[in-house]
């Protein structure tokens, strides 16, 4: 089970921006000595992870690392911005089943693949 994840970038602002526009979310971004964080919003009476955007020489953003699954109402909600937020589309919007909706990918302004989930 996650309880945490942090999403390596490049450019804290950048990715700030990004998210927040894909998203339609308020990032709050942290220094700590060096290394700065940027907390996605913990939604309240919620069962999930929540995580951050991590600035550090030891984060490096990649397509290749581990898949983070975002929730959502409908993916395409946030797909229909990625593109004007600096991103790319990587999968659209694709049924998975009856049983367990819709899946999308997009790249994300720092080039990390980043994907959606949604039951409608």
């Amino acid at each position: 089970m996650i309880s945490w994840f942090e999403v390596a970038v490049s450019d804290m602002d950048r990715a700030k921006t990004f998210y927040e526009t894909v998203f339609d979310i308020t990032i709050n971004v942290m220094d700590f000595g060096g290394t700065l964080m940027g907390w996605f919003p913990n939604i309240e009476d919620t069962i999930g992870a929540t995580g951050s955007l991590v600035q550090n020489s030891n984060y490096v953003p990649s397509q290749e690392g581990s898949l983070v699954y975002f929730m959502s109402n409908d993916v395409q909600i946030e797909l229909d911005r990625v593109e004007a937020a600096g991103g790319k589309i990587f999968q659209e919007k694709t049924k998975i089943s009856d049983e367990y909706g819709y899946m999308g990918v997009f790249i994300d302004s720092e080039g990390n693949r980043i994907a959606l989930h949604s039951n409608q």
